[in-house]
């Protein structure tokens, strides 16, 4: 009872290993064949998987299939496709990524993401960019409805109506976002879409805007304002690395529930259904909480780059 205590285990299983061992010994306590049909797969042949699956590639095609793994290696498709879910390996799936190539690409990670992980004091942070060339769209044929056991249909060819362009500054702390639309997308309605941040941001707080490289952000008409409303910071992203911008999350909210599937015949309706979408997201903001550190990013990167430069021998 004492063993069964401290191990946490119930007295039946003490009993029993305690008789093995007086039976038999240190032979005892090893496991005894388990019932059932005998295994098949060796670890010869689960290693043989891995390794022709990681490092091999099929003559006629550009990855495997459990149909094509199965044939090459005389296992059955069942047989791969369990091997492959125990090692999480899904060679049909293809991501994409792309590394910076921006000389400062260190220093600009650790300045952003030191702004989401410890804002300064009495100041706003805003994430900014522009979703330039959305498209107001009109099906060609009316949309039909979700039925019972049918999805929604629409035709695949569309009618352009015309284009706007959202300015958008996420609010990292709440989520509330500070939006205009704009016909056309230049330093000019950057400009004024700055002057509007400069209205609706209490004149007590510091204003630090994290945004990309693109040109419209760097003109002299652009860094002439800067200097006249010095309580504004501008913190760029590595170039090629819009993932370090929340409003890009953000974006893709709208994308994927409002844009998407819209359906406008205007640019004036395209606009409306902009405005309200935004004010309903204001009425309950939803902030996107950052959790990644500086290093941590930067670790990652590395592991990738160490991938790829040992992917060439």
């Amino acid at each position: 009872m004492e063993v069964s205590r401290r191990l946490k285990v119930a007295p039946d299983t003490v009993r029993t290993w305690r008789r093995r061992f007086l039976d038999r010994g240190l032979d005892g306590l090893s496991d005894e064949p388990r019932p059932g049909v005998p295994r098949q797969i060796t670890d010869a042949d689960v290693e043989r998987v891995i390794v022709k699956t990681l490092e091999e590639k099929p003559a006629n095609a550009t990855h495997w299939s459990t149909r094509s793994m199965a044939a090459a290696t005389g296992m059955s498709q069942s047989a791969i496709s369990r091997i492959w879910r125990a090692f999480a390996l899904a060679p049909h799936r293809c991501e994409t990524f792309k590394l910076s190539t921006d000389p400062l690409f260190i220093d600009k990670v650790r300045d952003v993401v030191g702004l989401y992980l410890d804002p300064p004091e009495k100041a706003l942070v805003l994430c900014v960019d522009e979703k330039s060339q959305i498209q107001a769209l009109d099906r060609s044929q009316p949309v039909l409805p979700m039925m019972p056991g049918v999805p929604e249909r629409r035709s695949h060819d569309y009618v352009r109506a015309g284009t706007t362009t959202l300015f958008a500054a996420l609010e990292v702390a709440s989520g509330k976002v500070i939006g205009s639309l704009h016909r056309r997308h230049r330093a000019a309605e950057f400009k004024k879409f700055l002057a509007k941040l400069d209205k609706e941001v209490p004149g007590d707080l510091d204003v630090h805007l994290i945004l990309d490289n693109y040109a419209t952000h760097k003109t002299p008409a652009i860094k002439k304002w800067l200097l006249a409303h010095p309580r504004f910071h501008l913190h760029f992203t590595p170039t090629g690395s819009s993932w370090l911008n929340l409003v890009e999350r953000w974006f893709g909210e709208l994308t994927s529930k409002r844009l998407r599937r819209g359906v406008h015949r205007s640019v004036q309706a395209l606009e409306r259904d902009i405005r309200t979408w935004l004010a309903d997201w204001n009425a309950h903001p939803r902030p996107f909480i950052w959790t990644k550190t500086a290093d941590e990013i930067l670790d990652k990167v590395a592991a990738y780059c160490q991938r790829i430069s040992d992917s060439r021998h």
